[in-house]
């Protein structure tokens, strides 16, 4: 996982609400267990035409689109189903970070894990936002996800709601597994203490 500590970038935006998870990554794009390649199809029954063309009118095939690392989206973004291939195709398009007024549960905790960064933010902020990308798309906003904290243009600093384990896996660059392996010898002397309470085939 890439560590994530602040980002300064421009933002794009699909407001529509309650976009699932197959319509960021399409259920047939599943079979794969590599992660690369997947940011192609992010989108792709909106982003492509029948023949596999692209739509030049469509955000993410546009310049602005391929520059951007915010994805600015509609609320309850990633319902549906469980799938990791949302998050990862998000990412493998370049974005770091996503926001919305609100995250289907499921896909926040798989972005997290992931280290791609869910920002939720008032209507207030939402809207602001997507005027800011109307008007001016060059537009930055930058991302301290060490105080969690979204920086706006005209100075102001919205705060955002994160966990403090996924804060401090992702501002590392781990993932839950790396996590336990950077306290692998304290795993081993609470083993070693514990033989017999954590040996399941000892006899009673």
């Amino acid at each position: 996982m890439e560590k994530f500590t602040t980002l300064t970038a421009t933002m794009v935006s699909i407001p529509t609400e309650n976009i699932d998870t197959d319509q960021i990554i399409p259920a047939r794009f599943l079979k794969v267990t590599d992660k690369n390649g997947l940011g192609d199809n992010l989108f792709c029954d909106w982003r492509y035409n029948a023949d596999g063309s692209p739509k030049p009118d469509f955000i993410l095939n546009t310049e602005q689109g391929h520059q951007a690392q915010i994805l600015v989206a509609g609320d309850n973004f990633g319902c549906g189903s469980s799938r990791e291939h949302a998050p990862w195709a998000i990412m493998g398009y370049g974005f770091r970070a996503v926001i919305s007024t609100s995250f289907a549960d499921i896909f926040r905790n798989n972005s997290l894990k992931l280290g791609l960064v869910p920002i939720v933010v008032d209507k207030e902020t939402h809207y602001q936002l997507l005027s800011l990308i109307e008007e001016e798309p060059e537009t930055k906003i930058s991302v301290d996800l060490a105080s969690q904290t979204l920086i706006l243009p005209d100075g102001r600093r919205v705060k955002f709601p994160i966990d403090n384990f996924s804060k401090q896996c992702i501002l590392q660059g781990v993932d839950q597994l790396g996590y336990l392996q950077t306290h692998a010898d304290a795993v081993e002397a609470f083993e070693s203490s514990h033989a017999d309470r954590v040996n399941t085939l000892a006899p009673v």
